[in-house]
């Protein structure tokens, strides 16, 4: 097949990011591409060979393995390869074979680094990196885009329908004001203020138009204006009610009273006013604000292990309060104790869904009537407590309610000899889980030597750490095999991905298993894999470079997944629906995922993550 240079341009213009390029620039770029034609089972390149260039499929069919030989990738029309092994070090991170006969274009190592620095659109869409640049100052409302502070569901009424009507539905929403809309298109707006001015001190009747009230065709803002925006046009006009709209069409509406809930919502002032709570009920009612507490900081544009460890500060503050009303109800502590938790909260890494995963370590001169007694009571007020404040009680009862896991330390040393000695699946299981403890409360200080003492002697039995290993690999990320991301086939989340266990959970597993092999002492994932890249682990720094920016990936997405649903009115989950994802969000989702399985892959050969 030969291709001319127009006919190359015509295709490019098909392909995101390049249908974003200028038509000059399009040209320019259409010239430089090479024409390559190669047969079924040729190889485009193998790993660890210095790569020619970027390759674009123009028709045919190309299999991308790793260097273990899993294939990752059936790549088809329109599908760029390569450009992983050239953001590194220039050699190829992964194999491809033409799986037919197969025609490439090839965009030469030096020019695709040119468009690279001369093209925005180009250098976000081939950015693995990119969440790491995303900084903002909290609750910093003047620079927020809107879509992080709107009622994105905004209460509407129709243009001949009753004001009286319009009042009922304002006091039964707890309102102060109702779009009036044909459809989708706003038509007007009226607030409470017209009730009074316009209704009731003109002694007008209750069956009175909306139409005759409203003001009609009101000042607007879209969606991608900020709150600056917000207040300069309050504070020129006399507005309390700004309606947003995109393409004519109703998004949503901000009020004065969004402003201020907007800039009183602080993590800060949680913890303040939990600190002060007397009843767990008291904090149930700061607790419920999380969700939005999430969804403001996300909107903001924190990176992702900074909303979960502010969000995961607010419920180490519930534990603390509860534990300190649990002393002030039962007395003081018979002997000393240390509460820990596990999971999401040890890690720091709590999202707007959380279980409680917690445990007791007691002193040594624990007598059973104490643990039986005291502690027992102490547990289980303090659970009953965090499962009032949102954080239900664990299904797998891994809580400190549980007679397994109220223990005194030196049952606890015993329990993680004999996980490390019998790494049979149970112990696996309960050695991750434990694996990720971190202390919250009480005045036991004995965790740093425990935690070091379990580190050396895992680090030390290979077997414990191959049974650890394997237990890594136990779930897979969401990828198809032609290029597209695999959905769940049935039940109530037909058609999405778990972004928690298919997504997140995978990395969780090797940053622990990088942290067990480099004796690193950290919970959080991301301190684990940022301490593994200097080299304490078993892991490549270019793999685990690699895993850092496919992880933060994954967990922004996972978080304004959740946001989207908060600000729509509905619970958060981690179930997302790829469809409602751009093109351009799937492929590097996808891509962070690729990355993930081929460090799995890695790990399952018993090798280290690719350099």
């Amino acid at each position: 097949m030969t291709l001319t240079a127009d006919q190359i341009t015509r295709f490019l213009r098909s392909v995101h990011p390049y249908d974003c390029l200028s038509d000059e620039t399009l040209e320019s770029l259409g010239a430089r591409f090479e024409l390559l034609t190669l047969s079924q089972n040729s190889t485009v390149y193998n790993f660890g060979d210095p790569l020619k260039g970027l390759f674009l499929i123009h028709n045919g069919t190309v299999e991308v393995r790793d260097d273990n030989g899993t294939v990752i990738s059936h790549l088809g029309l329109r599908n760029s390869f390569g450009e992983r092994g050239l953001l590194n070090d220039g050699r190829a991170a992964t194999s491809a074979r033409c799986e037919t006969e197969t025609t490439l274009l090839m965009l030469p190592t030096d020019s695709f680094h040119s468009l690279l620095q001369s093209q925005a659109s180009v250098r976000r869409f081939f950015d693995r990196t990119r969440t790491s640049e995303r900084r903002a100052s909290i609750g910093d409302l003047a620079t927020t885009e809107l879509s992080a502070i709107m009622a994105s569901v905004p209460q509407t009424i129709g243009l001949h329908e009753r004001v009286d009507a319009a009042a009922q539905k304002m006091r039964s929403t707890g309102i102060s004001s109702l779009c009036v809309v044909d459809g989708d298109n706003l038509l007007g707006i009226v607030t409470t203020g017209d009730l009074v001015n316009r209704i009731l001190a003109e002694n007008r009747k209750p069956d009175t138009a909306i139409a005759d009230i409203m003001t009609p065709s009101p000042r607007t803002l879209p969606s991608s204006a900020i709150g600056s925006d917000v207040l300069h046009m309050m504070m020129e006009h006399g507005f309390g009610h700004i309606p947003i709209v995109d393409k004519n069409t109703l998004v949503g509406i901000v009020t004065q009273t969004d402003l201020t809930r907007f800039q009183a919502v602080t993590s800060a002032e949680m913890v303040r006013d939990i600190a002060m709570a007397n009843t767990a009920q008291e904090m149930a009612r700061t607790t419920a604000r999380i969700p939005q507490l999430l969804a403001q900081l996300v909107g903001a544009g924190h990176r992702h292990d900074v909303v979960t460890r502010l969000i995961t500060d607010v419920a180490d503050t519930v534990t603390r309060r509860l534990l300190a009303l649990a002393e002030a109800n039962f007395g003081p502590p018979p002997v000393p104790y240390l509460w820990l938790a596990c999971g999401s909260q040890g890690r720091q890494e709590q999202t707007g869904v959380s279980d409680q995963d917690n445990c007791l370590i007691l002193d040594d001169a624990t007598t059973e009537d104490m643990r039986n007694g005291y502690f027992a009571e102490l547990a289980k007020f303090v659970c009953d407590g965090l499962n009032t404040c949102g954080y239900v009680y664990c299904p797998g009862d891994m809580m400190a309610t549980t007679d397994l896991w109220r223990q005194p330390l030196q049952v606890w040393r015993d329990y993680f000899a004999g996980w490390i000695n019998t790494p049979n699946p149970e112990a696996q299981m309960l050695a991750s889980v434990m694996f990720d403890l971190r202390p919250i409360g009480g005045p036991l200080d004995c965790f740093a030597d425990l935690q070091n003492e379990t580190l050396n002697a895992a680090s030390q039995n290979s077997i414990f750490v191959a049974h650890m290993a394997s237990n890594a690999l136990k779930h897979h990320p969401p990828l198809g095999m032609l290029r597209g991301l695999a959905t769940i086939r049935s039940g109530e989340h037909k058609h999405q991905i778990d972004m928690k266990h298919n997504g997140v959970v995978p990395v969780v597993d090797l940053a622990r298993l990088a942290a067990l092999q480099g004796r690193l002492p950290p919970a959080n994932t991301r301190a684990r894999l940022k301490t593994a890249r200097d080299g304490q682990s078993g892991m490549s720094a270019s793999g685990v470079a690699d895993l850092l920016n496919a992880y933060d990936l994954i967990a922004e997405t996972r978080l304004e997944h959740q946001r989207h649903q908060i600000q729509s009115g509905t619970a958060p989950d981690n179930f997302l629906a790829p469809a409602n994802l751009s093109d351009f969000e799937r492929s590097h989702l996808r891509d962070a995922f690729v990355v993930v399985k081929s460090l799995q892959a890695a790990i399952g050969h018993g090798r280290s993550a690719p350099h």
